[in-house]
């Protein structure tokens, strides 16, 4: 796989300094480029190895000025991070992927796939799946039966999908995901039993959603769990039966969601976050890492810490007394032993 400068311009809307047909046939780190790597430069603290590398091409931002003579064949463009990222996917879409039925997949007759289809072995699909163009299904993935799969959305070994669930276009599910699993429900009984409450509706992932290994994602009681277009999780998630999670939110390590809450657009949650059941968070709200939301936040863009989490600012100042809470305790007790004093 080869590419000229050129070629890789005329994909990110780049311009060119240097050789427009130098040949380019793999990505790199800038600082350990080597000739036909291309590399990219978008933090400045990484500028130093600009004038170092042995990369043939360098794709930077279009204001970037060099303070001396440069190399390698520069691409400028509007955003040399979000450029190079581009790439990244167009270079990994290149790669050479086996299309066709793996011997040892079972497939139902009733299945329908679109072109350009991989299915890895020990791959089982269920009665009625749709399944579209140019998807990859790596070994050892269940996908039960009615389950629909949008066009070149990647499946990695060991993801399964229950029956009755939708995944969009262009999604991606690592290793041990686990989608339409039973939401978490049971109603007590007169005997200090608990009834399981069937979980009849299913998960709903829109397009360009990506969902990191052994998170889980439970199917709704009635209706869906939904996760709007571009939405992103990362690894060991838990989004419980009927939460809905709004376009372009991105979510980080070890956070529970507890069932029905509604999470906004474009909301950034850090790791290890708890949910309460039941609640509302406005758009573009930001949540730190560690936090416990017991209620809803309706301020749009607030931005929340601690546990309860409340508004970030004053979460700081509480976290600066707490650290003086020893302090403040001897002040106290000493004003206290002094106003007994004066009024013995």
């Amino acid at each position: 796989m080869e590419f000229s400068a050129a070629q890789i311009a005329g994909l990110i809307d780049g311009t060119i300094e240097g050789d427009p047909e130098i040949k380019l046939s793999n990505l790199s780190k800038i600082e350990e480029g080597q000739p036909g790597a291309l590399t990219f430069l978008a933090n400045p603290k990484y500028t130093p190895f600009l004038y170092t590398t042995k990369a043939s091409a360098v794709v930077v931002s279009r204001d970037f000025i060099p303070v001396q003579a440069v190399a390698p064949t520069l691409i400028r463009v509007d955003n040399a991070y979000a450029s190079f990222a581009k790439l990244m996917e167009l270079f990994k879409q290149a790669e050479n992927t086996k299309t066709g039925v793996a011997p040892g997949a079972v497939v139902s007759p009733s299945a329908r796939m679109g072109s350009h289809v991989s299915i890895g072995e020990m791959v089982y699909i269920g009665d009625e799946v749709v399944i579209g163009d140019h998807v990859v299904v790596h070994p050892q993935v269940y996908i039960g039966p009615g389950v629909k799969i949008g066009n070149n959305t990647l499946l990695h070994p060991g993801v399964k999908i229950y029956a009755g669930c939708v995944i969009g276009n262009d999604c991606i599910l690592h290793s041990g995901v686990v989608i339409g699993s039973d939401g978490f429900g049971f109603a007590p009984t007169e005997d200090n039993r608990y009834q399981k409450i069937p979980q009849l509706g299913n998960v709903v992932l829109e397009d360009c959603v990506e969902v990191g290994s052994n998170s889980t994602i439970d199917r709704a009681t009635m209706g869906s769990t939904i996760l709007r277009r571009g939405v992103k999780l990362d690894n060991l998630i838990q989004v419980a039966h009927n939460v809905e999670i709004g376009e372009n939110t991105v979510i980080a390590a070890q956070t529970g969601i507890s069932g029905s809450t509604r999470i906004g657009k474009n909301c950034m949650i850090g790791g290890q976050v708890g949910i309460v059941g039941h609640i509302i968070i406005a758009d573009n709200v930001k949540i730190g890492a560690g936090s416990g939301v017991e209620a809803s936040i309706l301020k749009e863009g607030a931005t929340m810490l601690g546990a309860p989490a409340i508004e970030a600012g004053k979460a700081r100042r509480n976290f600066i007394h707490w650290r003086r809470l020893d302090e403040i305790v001897r002040t106290v007790n000493t004003l206290e032993k002094i106003a007994k004093r004066t009024h013995e």
